[in-house]
């Protein structure tokens, strides 16, 4: 066992001793050693439970024979860091989760490790250390929030209680109405009730093999969430007995798999900067051409909120992520030959399942759209790429041409908005938001709620190096590469310019001739934005481009 390391033989006699201070029996030192990453704290929803998934995961753990050890992994909530600099934070965290979960299993060599995670930065960080480990390993997260209601019934997440922000001061928009929202979006524990990044992220977990049938879609506050944890803890002791390690399960083949579930999902433009993350911890490269290929044959099977009024739940309840993949493997979209966490293939996995809701989820025949939920754009603004939730686009918006309007920080174009400068046709340019540039690449959730707040999400285009929560909708197009801080097209735009978008043929472009542009960039000097020691000025100097996942040098 690879614990051994740490507790046999008789140069071990200290290393014993500290483990029975720790009140272990003999027999539990003997027995393989099982690590539990769990990410529980008190500030995000999210994440406020899971001692109790962990108490689960430690019960299944000890009942099929090992001996469970708790660690921490830190969390930020996107949702709270939202807005203010806090949220320069927020990305940079998947890498520090990363490296001190390796530090950790480095430091006290386990058998295996059984990940708890559940919000959006929280999963890709602990599945690329699984894969720099690759020592088996399975995730059981914490579950997706119910949706609230409002006093008259309507249905709201926590994207509801954004927008809300830009209708203050509206006509008809009362005190009572906002506290409503307020009050009721949130009603508790899990991650945010929509396909945001947090639950994209677990059901890509689930899609890609290492969480077990349900760990995506089952709610936070179901029993069944216990014992899929319990679950978990047993079977983490049978996949280490036929030594099933995560570089097993990751492949080229089970990403390309994620890839074609992301579409037919709809999922947060967030996965296409964490799936390219996870592939290179595999040393798997993904290619954006390939991702515009693999949506083009990808239908559009289901629509949860923000781009519709389902949510995670109703997933569940609709048959969950083995009934999309059973309709995918249908059309040939889903290879189910793959080995899983289960110690089983995809397709004995899914072998059972069945689309219990086809309001929820569609066929082919009946899809929203014949290709899938996510777009890469090019154009001389990102030649190296753009992408954008092209399922959460009005269809007025997927083609549309006008005047930028030009900000250098989120916090610009947010008063902008709010003061009414942002008018119907605009094109919202933020720059200087991207991984360096930022730094942090920050989510443009605030920009993108006011506009729908305001009613201009159907007039009104926005573009930006930096990035969008899974809650925004609109035709909101991030990840722009360059990044202006790396002397991007972006950073030459100027207010007026016209720029053209057209997202059903991938096309993003600035209307102003290359001679121009030339003569703009003999002249342009970056905005180098001042930051204070630490993480974030180390983050700047490591990090890479979004399209390449910003991971670190």
């Amino acid at each position: 066992m690879r614990s051994d390391a740490m507790k046999t033989g008789s140069t071990k006699i200290p290393h014993r001793s500290l483990f029975k201070a720790l009140g272990l029996t003999d027999e539990e030192i003997r027995r393989p050693m099982i690590g539990v990453v769990c990410a529980k704290n008190d500030i995000i929803p999210g994440h406020s439970h899971l001692d109790k998934i962990a108490e689960a995961v430690q019960a299944g753990i000890r009942m099929a024979g090992g001996t469970p050890f708790v660690f921490p992994a830190i969390g930020v909530c996107d949702g709270i860091a939202m807005g203010h600099t806090g949220m320069r934070y927020s990305l940079i965290s998947r890498e520090h989760i990363a490296d001190s979960v390796e530090i950790m299993a480095m430091a006290h060599p386990f058998d295996a490790l059984v990940f708890i995670p559940n919000c959006d930065k929280i999963v890709p960080g602990m599945i690329m250390a699984a894969l720099r480990l690759n020592i088996p390993s399975i995730f059981v997260s914490g579950g997706p929030m119910m949706p609230g209601r409002t006093m008259d019934g309507t249905k709201i997440t926590l994207s509801n209680a954004f927008e809300v922000v830009g209708a203050v001061g509206k006509e008809g928009v009362t005190e009572e109405h906002l506290k409503d929202v307020e009050d009721n979006a949130c009603p508790g524990c899990g991650s945010c009730a929509g396909m945001f990044t947090a639950n994209s992220m677990n059901c890509m977990t689930e899609v890609i093999g290492l969480g077990l049938p349900g760990n995506g879609t089952i709610p936070a506050i179901s029993a069944a969430r216990i014992r899929l944890a319990k679950e978990a803890g047993m079977k983490i002791m049978e996949i280490l007995e036929k030594n099933i390690c995560p570089k097993d399960i990751v492949t080229e083949k089970s990403l390309c798999n994620a890839l074609h579930a992301d579409m037919a999902l709809g999922c947060s433009t967030n996965t296409i900067l964490h799936l390219p993350a996870i592939a290179h911890a595999a040393g798997i490269q993904v290619d954006f051409e390939e991702i515009n290929r693999i949506s083009k044959e990808t239908p559009h099977l289901v629509k949860l909120s923000p781009a519709g009024v389902d949510c995670l739940v109703d997933l569940n309840d609709a048959g969950g992520i083995s009934a999309v993949l059973k309709e995918l493997a249908e059309y040939g979209l889903f290879d189910t030959n793959l080995i899983t966490c289960t110690g089983k293939t995809v397709g004995e996995n899914i072998a059972n399942a069945r689309v219990l809701n086809p309001n929820v989820i569609r066929s082919k025949e009946t899809a929203y759209s014949p290709d899938g939920g996510l777009a890469i754009l090019w154009g001389n603004i990102g030649p190296d790429g753009a992408v954008v939730k092209k399922g959460a686009v009005l269809p007025e918006m997927l083609v549309h041409e006008g005047p930028a309007k030009v900000y250098n920080s989120e916090e610009e174009s947010i008063e902008a908005i709010l003061s009414d400068k942002v008018v119907a046709g605009d094109v919202v340019v933020i720059r200087y938001e991207g991984p360096k540039g930022g730094p942090g690449m920050r989510e443009m959730l605030a920009p993108t709620a006011s506009l729908a707040g305001k009613g201009l999400d159907n007039s009104v285009a926005l573009i930006t190096d930096g990035r969008f929560s899974g809650a925004s909708k609109g035709a909101s197009i991030g990840h722009i590469s360059p990044e202006a801080a790396a002397g991007g097209v972006i950073g030459l735009i100027q207010d007026g310019d016209i720029i053209s978008i057209d997202i059903p043929n991938n096309k993003l472009e600035l209307k102003v001739d290359d001679a121009e542009l030339e003569r703009r960039k003999a002249d342009f000097k970056p905005v180098i934005k001042e930051v204070p020691e630490g993480y974030l000025r180390r983050y700047r100097d490591l990090v890479t481009s979004a399209n390449t996942g910003a991971v670190f040098k």
